[in-house]
């Protein structure tokens, strides 16, 4: 069973969520949160697998919660960021803070279904428009020496790998692009992941995109 924390300032919107997840087996509402400070205490009190955060909530916002929860060592929860986008300037702190994803509020029921699904197998969501329009958008403004360190030891085929993820590629997707096999593309993620110190793709792509990986003119010749 797959537990949840719906965290949204605005009731409709939790009623709504609560009753799309009711429909299935295999997710329970644990609880809400009309606060950021609310997410934060009910998700270390009850550790829930997902935590559906908004990012305009009254006293600490989504993106200070997600801050918490994501650098907390006793609490497993993973943060699915529900967003309008086109208000919220602020998404891409969150996913730099640790989040493992966003979703559009307005997205279909079944995407945030398998979202959350995803999210809770330990994976991150990409969409991949829109994921490109927001980093592209801060993420050449957030040049970190760090960044280029850390992508300075990966290898010519791990670089054309993390481009591909960072265009919202799923591994299928890469290895049909590379014309490599699906276990080769596995390996070559696990190690982009390793070498990045990131947690999840969704860190690695951030990291391409602050480094200029991203941007590299050798996409082209992939």
């Amino acid at each position: 069973m797959i537990r949840v924390v719906i965290a949204d300032d605005q009731d409709m919107v939790r009623t709504g969520l609560r009753l799309i997840l009711l429909r299935e087996d295999d997710i329970e509402v644990v609880a809400d949160a009309r606060t950021g400070t609310e997410a934060i205490d009910v998700a270390r009190r009850l550790r829930p697998d997902v935590v559906l955060m908004d990012i305009r909530m009254p006293g600490m916002d989504g993106i200070a919660a997600t801050t918490q929860l994501a650098t907390d060592p006793d609490c497993p929860s993973r943060v699915l960021i529900l967003t309008t986008f086109d208000d919220d300037a602020f998404v891409y702190d969150a996913l730099a803070a640790g989040a493992s994803g966003f979703l559009l509020k307005d997205a279909p029921a079944d995407d945030l279904i398998a979202a959350i699904r995803i999210i809770s197998a330990g994976e991150a969501i990409l969409a991949p428009a829109v994921t490109r329009r927001l980093i592209d958008q801060f993420a050449r403004h957030r040049p970190r020496p760090t960044d280029l360190a850390s992508t300075a030891s990966l290898t010519d085929r791990e670089r054309q790998v993390l481009r591909k993820m960072a265009d919202g590629l799923n591994n299928a997707e890469i290895a049909r692009a590379l014309i490599i096999g699906d276990a080769t593309v596995k390996t070559h993620v696990a190690r982009v992941l390793q070498k990045l110190d990131a947690r999840d793709r969704v860190q690695a792509v951030i990291t391409a995109y602050r480094s200029g990986i991203a941007y590299d003119d050798a996409r082209s010749a992939d």
